[in-house]
This record gives structure tokens, C-alpha cells and sequence, in this order.
């Protein structure tokens, strides 16, 4: 093996074991996310508390920290979503991941797509890299969305019940 190869099998295993991390991150963060939303509900539900009953103020930091943290919900359940679910895998081409599988597999061809696989086993890690690297950009920026969202509703909230 090369070391271009050597480094693109390296770089596979660490950007899969990222993606692996950021699907955590996002796990825990929507977890912490249901938490603050019990906590902040369990504050309403005594006595005269409701959003209704809050200065205008109060009022518009109150629906600016439930929509930012709305916001942060959406944010982290698309850091989770599955995004390898089409394929761009042509005949000729190595196979990559399961969607390349599929595609292969509908067009009558996943003989011939694993004979090309096994001449150029590089071509697959190469695409397989090019693959899982913008899945792993992407949930970190829906990550720092959802994580940004959440800080913003967890300031606004309680500050919208302080200042009543």
C-alpha cells in the first residue's frame, strides 16, 4: 500500500469515528435540550405563570427564547438525520457505502460494480472519504446551529420570567 493510500485509509477510519462523535454530541444536546424545556414548563405551571401573564417585554424575550429553542430542536435532529441515503455511483465506478450498494444492486450490476471495486480498492476509499467528510461538515454546522439556538433559549427564557 502507498502512503497516499495508507493516509486516505486513515483518514476514512477517523472521519467515520467524527461522524460517530457528532451523532453523540447532537444526542446529548437534544437530551439537555428536553431537560431545560422540563425545567422552564415545571416554572409555569405554578400560579398565576404563564406567558400571558408577562410584561410585553417579558412577553417577547419569552416566544423569542420557546422559538430559539424550537430552533435548536431542528438544528440537532437534522445533525442526526441520515444523509447518505442517495447515491451518485455510476457504472464503472467503485462502490463506497450502502447507497452505492442499492444503486448498483437496482441497475443489475453489483457483480461487475464489486469486480470494479476489487481492481481499484483506493478509487472506493477516495470516494468513501469525499463522502463521509461533507456528511461530517455538516452535522457540525447543524451542531453549532443547534448549540447557538440553545444558549439563546436558555438565557432568554428564564430572563423572560425574571423580569416578569
Amino acid at each position: 500500500m502507498n502512503p497516499a493510500d495508507a493516509a486516505a485509509d486513515r483518514l476514512l477510519a477517523d472521519l467515520r469515528v467524527e461522524v460517530a462523535r457528532a451523532d453523540s454530541k447532537a444526542a446529548l444536546l437534544v437530551g439537555a435540550l428536553g431537560m431545560t424545556v422540563g425545567v422552564i414548563s415545571a416554572q409555569l405551571s405554578g400560579p398565576h405563570r404563564s406567558p400571558g401573564s408577562l410584561s410585553g417585554v417579558g412577553t417577547a424575550l419569552w416566544w423569542a427564547g420557546a422559538a430559539a429553542l424550537a430552533l435548536a430542536l431542528l438544528a440537532l435532529l437534522l445533525a442526526v438525520l441520515p444523509r447518505s441515503l442517495r447515491s451518485d455511483w455510476r457504472a464503472g465506478g467503485p462502490l463506497a457505502f450502502f447507497g452505492d450498494i442499492r444503486a448498483a444492486d437496482r441497475q443489475g450490476r453489483l457483480v461487475e460494480a464489486l469486480a470494479d471495486t476489487g481492481h481499484d480498492p483506493a478509487g472506493a476509499v477516495r470516494a468513501a472519504l469525499a463522502a463521509n467528510s461533507r456528511i461530517a461538515v455538516r452535522k457540525h454546522q447543524w451542531i453549532r446551529v443547534g448549540l447557538l439556538a440553545y444558549g439563546s433559549g436558555a438565557l432568554l427564557l428564564p430572563a423572560a420570567l425574571l423580569l416578569g
